[in-house]
């Protein structure tokens, strides 16, 4: 229940503040006094998007914020999942500097709009003519046959965002259908992707068996590539060590001759000087490190032969690499394993997917038999309330001055939706013997404002509508007609607090607080104010709702006994 609400420096607002009564609350005011921006206000507060536009001072920002009492609403889950204190006040605020930024708090603690909006929701629910609008779409009526029959309900309270019906039989239901269509999805994807997979098979398995076939190993290609380079120079090669061998052991100055003289010379100098002795080992060691580098020598020359077909041999070994290389546009063997691995998870994967395929469809068709359970359940319910709906919403037609007003609602099976198997519209008549037909064709204004407020009165029962706004709904009325709009109002109001915005002196007079909405003319610029009428006040107001600028004597008397029934 809303018991405060402060608007700061928005539109045509400097500075407003209204304390709602707990019960029947009843706005008035001339056209483009400033009632519907103090909509725009709350739409703020309850996380609309923003526009410094409608600042009023551009220089300031803009503030609004509305103290609710929620100790008697379930709200408890939806701040602990929102990580925020419950407290039995709740306090929401929106400010709007001149910069465009926005902020939003819950409690002080600053949220982003989709939680403000989220606990709003169940605060308040303001309708306006645009919801009367909505009245003719089949969904809309859809889900307010779900809220009537009990379908949708809350972990706490919800509002009359009907579109947003959730938990028992519809929201059961939802989860189901969301599972099937993400199977459905799924298994959508699988196929295109088999047959996709199917398309390249061929052409990957030709790739791989190529690969496969070439048995390539790790390093080949650089030991290849050496072993080649030696082949192709063997001669040369083999003349060259056979040069060097001779060079050390077998020509006439040979080196290893020339060391092993050396180092008898000096052994002969060892008894004169340790230092010779040192020398002497030294020379030793070289003709030993001469000696086995001669016999690696000889060693590598008799193993060095041509050998022109083990040449061919690497050569034509080199040139399948150097061919799947350049087919695959890769420059090593280890790229060319890469590709090789990667196509044999593209091949396994066509026998993968069959089997994916299968299980996914499995589970998919187990699930959508579950779906047309839960539909089937679903629509029953809806079907046994059809009855009942349309003979309260007669009775209260008829209390509204359309006695002859006849409701039928029309249905028809569909395929399984998110809102089930069932379309239904709801088909009216407003007169003796006229043949009912969608709300659409057969509603005037006056009479799509008795529906909306009469389906209203009906669902505010069936959900938790703690504050509950009318913008002109009793737009197209008058008479006795608008009498009993303010008796109905007022009896919806022993549960829910009402603020209503109303032309009629006939719906004001059933208010218990009576605000008037004026403005006030400064030597800059135009203000909106609200005030809070006393009981001679509303007299007066009434008066002039009744006759205009300059009431009789009879117009006084009359809002008096407006005020008296």
């Amino acid at each position: 229940m809303l018991i405060d609400l402060k608007i700061k420096n928005y539109a045509l607002i400097e500075k407003l503040e209204m304390n709602p009564s707990p019960v029947l609350n009843i706005i008035t005011g001339e056209t483009g006094a400033g009632k519907s921006i103090m909509l725009g206000a709350i739409g703020l507060l309850l996380g609309n998007r923003a526009d410094t536009k409608l600042l009023f001072n551009q220089a300031e920002k803009c503030v609004i914020e509305g103290v609710f009492d929620v100790s008697s609403y379930n709200l408890h889950e939806i701040f602990a999942a929102e990580d925020l204190d419950f407290d039995d006040q709740c306090i929401l605020r929106r400010e709007i500097s001149p910069s465009g930024k926005s902020r939003a708090f819950v409690n002080d603690t600053p949220v982003t709009l989709d939680v403000i909006r989220k606990i709003g929701e169940n605060l308040m629910d303001i309708h306006s003519q645009h919801d009367t609008l909505q009245l003719g779409d089949t969904s809309y009526q859809l889900n307010i046959l779900d809220i009537y029959a009990g379908n949708t309900a809350s972990a706490g309270n919800t509002t009359f965002d009907i579109y947003a019906g959730n938990l028992s039989y519809l929201r059961n239901y939802n989860d189901t259908y969301r599972k099937f269509k993400k199977l459905e999805s799924d298994y959508k994807k699988l196929t295109d992707q088999l047959a996709q997979a199917q398309k390249e098979l061929d052409y990957n398995t030709f790739l791989l068996n190529e690969l496969e076939e070439a048995n390539l190993q790790e390093e080949e290609q650089e030991k290849l590539e050496a072993e080649l380079k030696q082949l192709e120079n063997a001669e040369d090669i083999k003349l060259k060590l056979t040069q060097a061998v001779q060079s050390l052991t077998e020509s006439d100055f040979n080196i290893t001759s020339a060391l092993k003289d050396t180092a008898y010379l000096i052994s002969q100098l060892s008894q004169f000087s340790p230092k010779y002795e040192e020398l002497r080992s030294r020379t030793e060691s070289c003709m030993i490190e001469l000696n086995d580098i001669a016999g690696e020598l000889e060693d590598a020359e008799r193993h060095t032969e041509a050998d022109p077909e083990r040449a061919s041999e690497v050569q034509e070994r080199l040139n399948m690499i150097y061919t799947l290389q350049r087919k695959h546009q890769v420059l090593t063997v280890a790229e060319l394993l890469a590709i090789q691995h990667d196509l044999e998870t593209k091949v396994g994967s066509v026998l993968n997917l069959d089997n994916a395929i299968a299980s996914t469809q499995k589970a998919m068709l187990e699930v959508e038999k579950d779906v047309l359970a839960k539909a089937e359940i679903l629509s029953e319910r809806r079907k046994d309330s059809f009855g009942k709906f349309e003979q309260e919403l007669y009775r209260l037609l008829a209390e509204l001055g359309m006695p002859n007003a006849r409701i039928v609602i029309q249905h028809s099976s569909t395929s399984p939706s998110a809102t089930g198997t069932d379309e239904i519209s709801i088909l009216f008549s407003a007169n003796k013997g006229a043949q009912p037909q969608s709300l659409v064709k057969a509603a005037s204004g006056g009479e799509f404002s008795r529906l909306m407020l009469s389906i209203k009165y009906m669902l505010a029962d069936k959900v938790a509508l703690p504050t509950i706004v009318f913008d002109e709904i009793d737009t197209g009325i008058s008479g006795e007609v608008a009498v009993k709009v303010g008796r109905m109002m007022q009896q919806m109001a022993q549960k829910h607090q009402i603020i209503a915005i109303s032309h009629l002196p006939q719906i004001a007079a059933q208010g218990n607080s009576h605000y008037f909405v004026y403005k006030e003319d400064r030597e800059d610029r135009t203000i909106s104010r609200v005030r809070k009428l006393t009981d001679e006040e509303r007299v007066n107001e009434i008066a002039h709702m009744i006759a205009g600028a300059n009431p009789s004597a009879n117009a006084y008397q009359s809002a008096k006994e407006l005020l008296s029934l």
